[in-house]
């Protein structure tokens, strides 16, 4: 009897422990946001770098190898890729601390510095993204992940904040680029900006400006000499260059006008899978729960079950049948959960990305542009380089 009393005791304490860990959360309920540094002291004109910020990558190459617990819904993942940047693009112009900020499809990198992104969590209650920043001389500025947790009140409708859910991501990536800028010399901002000048001229017209830049044993580039002020060939570049720009800055009207449009089904989604999500915790939580207190059931049973005394095996056989129900309403929990995961996916399926084709009408001709961005840049970057080689006979 002391041995069944035993088991019943230590079967009481696990159910006790079990009970206030298994039922145990956490929620975020602050709303402090973290403001952009503003950039106070006039800078430069020759010293006002340029920022490029690449479409992020989405993350989707190794789903497999992420945890089954991970939500990926790849048709929002992409959106976010383009949806990000443009967020980020805000909070730097906020800043003032810039010259010209854009979102740049793949391949255009003749920028004072470029900032690139992966997304690896984003289930509208956590966001994480690692940032990667390199300037034009090919100098790492820093490589950082970025995490944050959406508080409640950022889509209660009672109290639902104006602000993006998760500004402070943005925000902080501002003021750490803003914090790298200012540690530079004033020669070094300008040399950043000299070499993203020299970098274009090269991919156009390497025979000429090979000799003007250089890279040393870590690929860093280095300026052997500069240009003529009034060398013809590098005006030319300057022309090749602001037409570059030109229709750079066409995409940002692209990437504003898709931002404001996928603003109100991204909130709703976002809200909704916060929901989900939250619920989908509290479910394998409580099945985490239930699964350890039926399997402390089962143990306390068998126990009892080598005790000589009949009350004891019969209360052990009540231990573990009633253990064995607890663990198996456990699993029937978990295919609950299971059904979260499936609503979650079925959120995810009407946001999709595209782009039109662009009609440029030049001098002598007019040309459309199709596809992806990405796509459309390097035809354009075609063209470019037609129109330098029949202007240069280069």
């Amino acid at each position: 009897m002391n041995r069944l009393l035993s088991n019943t005791v230590i079967f009481l304490l696990l159910l006790s422990t079990l009970s206030v860990t298994g039922c145990k959360t956490t929620e975020i309920k602050t709303t402090e946001q973290i403001p952009v540094v503003h950039e106070t002291a006039d800078i430069p004109e020759n010293e006002l770098l340029d920022i490029g910020i690449r479409i992020f990558d989405p993350g989707l190459e190794n789903l497999e190898q992420l945890d089954e617990d991970t939500l990926v819904f790849p048709e929002i993942r992409i959106a976010e890729a383009s949806f990000f940047p443009y967020l980020l693009m805000e909070a730097l112009q906020s800043s003032g601390a810039w010259g010209a900020v854009r979102v740049v499809p793949a391949g255009h990198d003749s920028v004072d510095v470029l900032v690139k992104g992966d997304i690896i969590q984003s289930d509208g209650e956590q966001l994480i993204v690692m940032v990667d920043v390199v300037d034009s001389r090919g100098h790492h500025w820093f490589n950082k992940q970025y995490a944050q947790k959406a508080s409640r009140y950022s889509y209660d409708k009672k109290t639902q904040l104006r602000y993006e859910p998760f500004q402070n991501i943005y925000n902080r990536i501002s003021n750490d680029l803003n914090e790298y800028r200012k540690s530079l010399t004033s020669q070094q901002l300008v040399e950043l900006r000299l070499v993203s000048e020299l970098k274009f001229a090269k991919d156009f017209s390497p025979q000429t400006f090979s000799e003007h830049l250089s890279q040393d044993e870590s690929g860093l580039y280095l300026i052997n000499r500069l240009p003529a002020e009034n060398d013809p060939m590098l005006a030319r570049i300057k022309q090749i260059r602001e037409r570059d720009y030109l229709f750079v800055d066409t995409l940002q009207e692209y990437y504003s006008s898709y931002a404001k449009e996928m603003k109100a089904p991204y909130k709703q989604w976002r809200s909704e899978s916060y929901n989900e999500v939250i619920a989908m915790r509290k479910m394998k939580d409580k099945a985490l729960n239930q699964k350890m207190i039926g399997a402390a059931a089962i143990i306390a049973g068998i126990y009892g079950a080598g005790s000589s005394t009949g009350s004891a095996r019969a209360a052990s056989s009540v231990a573990v049948a009633g253990g064995a129900y607890v663990l198996k309403d456990g699993f029937e929990r978990d295919a609950d959960a299971q059904i979260h995961i499936e609503a979650l996916q079925e959120l995810g399926d009407s946001l999709q990305a595209s782009i039109e084709s662009q009609v440029i009408e030049l001098e002598d001709r007019t040309v459309t542009l199709s596809g992806t961005v990405d796509n459309q840049y390097q035809q354009w970057k075609k063209i470019l380089q037609e129109i330098y080689q029949s202007e240069t006979g280069n």
